[in-house]
């Protein structure tokens, strides 16, 4: 059965599923038993950040979990009002600090001269909210575990921190490797015991984590990937969210000997249609795709054929498909019958990156969410 043709891309597009969205964090808040803080970096891991933050609504979430002061600008601008932690580790900039003032933004604070910086000098005001980042081994920020003098100086400065609301470690391998999320957590309560109090609100556990054991779930979970689709090596696995789809904009019949796109890496064996597709690399098809992807058409999986290009993907059809594909008719590249975690392990990545390099000038087609109706009455064009 060939796919409807939606009314408005001309060529390539991303449809979003905020309905899929919302029962995957209403899993993860099931399974971990306390709220959530979703992950909403990346413009919503590529989805779109507002429409994604305003789905989440669904859930009572406790707040939101960017990356830079202008993810949280962002949200504020488009009245979310829920606790925004900005989790780039707080860098006392005057500029920087007004953007955390002004848009009320919680930093992330990985060290005692950040601490000093957030509580004095930026004008922040001693009572203003900060989480502290413990390292308890991804060795990416915050106070390491085992640095005694940097946690005693730590532990000291906390006293009279009246601002201090959270604290927080993050796991490296709870998908792949549960017995590291135990290690980690062991050393974070081992650091918590060092403190001179508990914070209102203790967070470790990201989506793997919070799949993997209740017990990692302290006061809040972070999820990430598992709310869009992509597995992080729990149970249940995640409803699909995301589905890229792009258009066949040309057809042509090759013979056996010839070629398909640049290189000339592919070559036909048999007479082959090769059908050509308005998307590539650009809007966030990997190049590593080239001679190994698989997409979905007329109800068919087939192999690309040749290297991804800029803005077109060659795909080789089977044979006699001239009944089943038309220019016009539309392919499906992860989010239906290949899923987005076989597409990414065929680029040799993870779902991850295929989601947040999506390119600006592929629209988001929303469906269900806050709006209702069969499109959400939502249609974005915001960078990835």
């Amino acid at each position: 059965m060939r796919t409807p043709l939606p009314v408005g891309p001309a060529r390539a597009w991303v449809d979003v599923d905020l309905d899929a969205l919302v029962a995957n964090a209403r899993t993860i808040a099931a399974r971990a038993g306390r709220p959530l803080l979703p992950m909403v970096k990346a413009n919503g891991y590529g989805l779109g950040a507002t429409a994604v933050a305003r789905a989440l609504e669904a859930v009572a979430p406790w707040g939101y979990g960017v990356a830079t002061l202008e993810e949280g600008a962002e949200l504020r601008a488009a009245g979310l009002d829920r606790p925004v932690i900005v989790f780039t580790p707080f860098a006392p900039a005057v500029a920087a600090a007004d953007l955390y003032r002004a848009h009320r933004l919680r930093p992330v604070i990985g060290d005692v001269a950040g601490l000093e910086a957030w509580r004095t000098r930026t004008g922040a005001g001693p009572d203003a909210p900060f989480h502290l980042e413990i390292d308890t081994g991804m060795s990416r920020g915050g106070v390491r575990w085992n640095d005694t003098a940097a946690l005693d100086a730590l532990a000291e400065a906390l006293r009279d921190a009246a601002g201090w609301e959270g604290v927080f470690t993050h796991f490296h391998s709870a998908d792949c490797d549960p017995a590291s999320a135990a290690v980690q957590w062991e050393r974070f309560e081992g650091v918590l015991a060092r403190l001179p109090r508990r914070p209102p609100l203790v967070h470790a556990a990201n989506s793997a984590g919070a799949l993997l054991d209740r017990g990692y779930a302290g006061d809040l979970v972070r999820p990430g990937i598992h709310l869009y689709g992509g597995a992080c090596g729990g149970e249940p696995a995640p409803q699909p969210v995301a589905a890229l789809r792009a258009r066949v904009v040309a057809l042509r019949t090759v013979q056996p000997g010839e070629t398909v796109s640049y290189g000339a890496t592919w070559r036909a064996e048999v007479p082959t249609t090769i059908a050509t597709l308005g998307i590539g690399y650009a809007d966030g098809v990997p190049r590593a795709l080239s001679n190994g992807g698989r997409v979905e058409i007329g109800g068919e999986i087939v192999s690309v054929a040749g290297r991804v290009t800029m803005d077109m993907t060659m795909i080789a059809l089977a044979s006699p498909p001239a009944a089943r594909v038309a220019v016009g008719d539309v392919a499906t590249l992860y989010g239906g019958r290949v899923s987005l975690d076989e597409q990414a392990a065929r680029a040799g990545t993870i779902g991850y990156e295929l989601l947040t390099a999506l390119g600006p000038r592929l629209p988001r087609r929303y469906h269900g969410g806050p709006h209702g109706g069969p499109h959400g009455g939502t249609r974005s064009t915001e960078t990835a």
